[in-house]
């Protein structure tokens, strides 16, 4: 049985202390390798190589950085199916999924930022008679990335590849649950000539290896994706220190469905921003409102078509619904709906653990869900499940509808479906979260800020917004002689 072990200064190791953790494929329930668990020790040695690289990385010439970042990215194109196997053993999520946007998102991380690394400009500031200002973004050294199980490598190198493209070196946890992509990864960056110590990951558990990254003095930031408890935690932490961090956390995303939207296809991207990954994605629409006048035509077509998804076998090309990712996961969302009926919810379809014949009968699949006749401030429609559960409510006006939209402490992402322009306008300004997507989902620009308010998370990622992140400015202003 294989196992994976931390990638430091350019090698595998096993963890100093020799501990290990098992590795389970969540459409079996099975063990299929094993980990290297990690603890202080080896991000310890994980910061010495990274810091002893930091100099060199720094002033190595841009275009050999590019040259660099682009060959890992072409490399993730040439291993997709590798890799795209290796996600789906390892989160339970459909093979189709993770070949369409797992991969191919994680090559276009490298091959964006090498490309956006030439194009950052310095400012400049006359002061006539006086002296010139001008500003630089410089590297702030070894960074920590920290990355979670639900898109592992897409999220992995959403954080890994700006770091690097900015001059840093970094130390990096990806999700103990999903591990193996990351793993890979290091071959990978050998392969392409990465130098040794500029990028190093360290497996293990949150409280093991993720807390000691954020505490270690010698990392002066940290980039994190994951829940809105461990990101508070992380805050805090970082605040004690006064490090930079950048938290992408939790969403209770709304869909805002108007009577005038094109109605088909509204209701095809629905099923998507609502069942995605099992609805493990940060950015799926969990709470759907839609307006009274079609509401009873929207429930039983919804309904219908999402009856229809075929739920099944990850490696089967045909399935659009695999497994959660664990089995406390599977439990955790199994008690939200339980809790939805005991709040007055009506289980419209779904509802329940669906027990796969072989090999995948010990997995952890639950049906695709949806609930009506919950009241807004009920904890279902409060809280968030992150899995295959939807909500659905009615709204009569526009304000109702923005007035539900921002009635939870989340503000991530949210959909607005409408023909209308001067409405679609009036409600993107009006709602409560960091991204709003009208008449679409999921449709991404990577010059774009990526991120959330309330406790959705502090800071924004891709773009300009993570090159700024990953640098420090500095003014430098010349006098002019007299």
């Amino acid at each position: 049985m294989k196992q994976y072990n931390h990638f430091i200064n350019g090698e595998y190791r096993p963890s100093l202390h020799g501990g290990t953790m098992d590795i389970i494929n969540p459409a079996t329930g099975k063990k299929y390798a094993t980990l290297a668990s990690g603890d202080e020790a080896d991000v310890k040695l994980a910061y010495t190589a990274a810091n002893n690289a930091a100099e060199s990385w720094a002033c190595t010439p841009l275009p050999e950085r590019q040259r660099i970042l682009q060959k890992i990215a072409s490399l993730i194109e040439e291993k997709s199916d590798q890799l795209a196997e290796a996600e789906m053993l390892d989160t339970g999520k459909p093979i189709s999924l993770a070949r369409r946007l797992d991969i191919p998102r994680a090559a276009s991380n490298f091959s964006f930022f090498a490309a956006a690394a030439s194009q950052l400009a310095s400012e400049s500031h006359y002061m006539p008679g006086q002296a010139l200002n001008y500003t630089l973004r410089q590297p702030i050294g070894v960074v920590g990335c920290i990355s979670p199980w639900n898109l592992p490598l897409y999220l992995f190198t959403w954080k890994i590849a700006p770091a690097l493209a900015a001059g840093n070196t970094v130390v990096a946890k990806p999700s103990e649950l999903t591990p193996v992509t990351a793993a890979m990864l290091g071959d990978i960056c050998n392969e392409a000539g990465l130098p040794a110590g500029v990028l190093n990951i360290i497996h293990g558990t949150g409280p093991a290896v993720g807390e000691a990254i954020v505490r270690h003095e010698g990392i002066k930031a940290i980039s994190f994706t994951g829940s809105t408890t461990v990101g508070k935690r992380i805050a805090g932490i970082c605040a004690e220190q006064l490090k930079k961090s950048s938290l992408e956390l939790g969403g209770k995303n709304p869909v805002i469905i108007f009577a005038d939207c094109d109605y088909e296809e509204m209701l095809e991207t629905t099923i998507r921003s609502s069942f995605s990954n099992q609805g493990q994605i940060c950015l799926c629409g969990s709470r759907i409102l839609v307006q009274k006048s079609i509401y009873e035509k929207f429930v039983a077509d919804f309904t219908r078509r999402v009856k229809e998804m075929k739920i099944g076998d990850p490696s089967s090309p045909d399935t659009e619904v695999g497994a959660l990712i664990s089995e406390g996961h599977l439990q955790k969302v199994l008690s939200y709906i339980d809790l939805a009926q005991m709040e007055g919810g009506r289980i419209e379809c779904g509802g329940k653990q669906l027990h796969m014949p072989v090999p995948n009968e010990g997995g952890y699949f639950v049906e695709p869900t949806i609930i009506t006749g919950l009241v807004q401030n009920c904890r279902t429609n409060q809280e968030e499940i992150f899995g295959p559960v939807v909500t659905i409510m009615p709204f009569e006006t526009e304000m109702e509808a923005i007035a539900l939209a921002n009635q939870t402490s989340y503000g991530l992402a949210s959909v607005v479906w409408t023909n209308h322009l001067a409405r679609a306008h009036r409600v993107a300004g009006a709602l409560q979260t960091g991204i709003v997507w009208i008449n679409c989902w999921l449709l991404r620009d990577l010059r774009t800020p990526f991120g959330g308010v309330k406790q959705s998370g502090i800071g924004r990622e891709g773009g300009w917004e993570a090159i700024k992140f990953f640098t420090e400015a500095k003014n430098v202003t010349v006098r002019y002689e007299h």
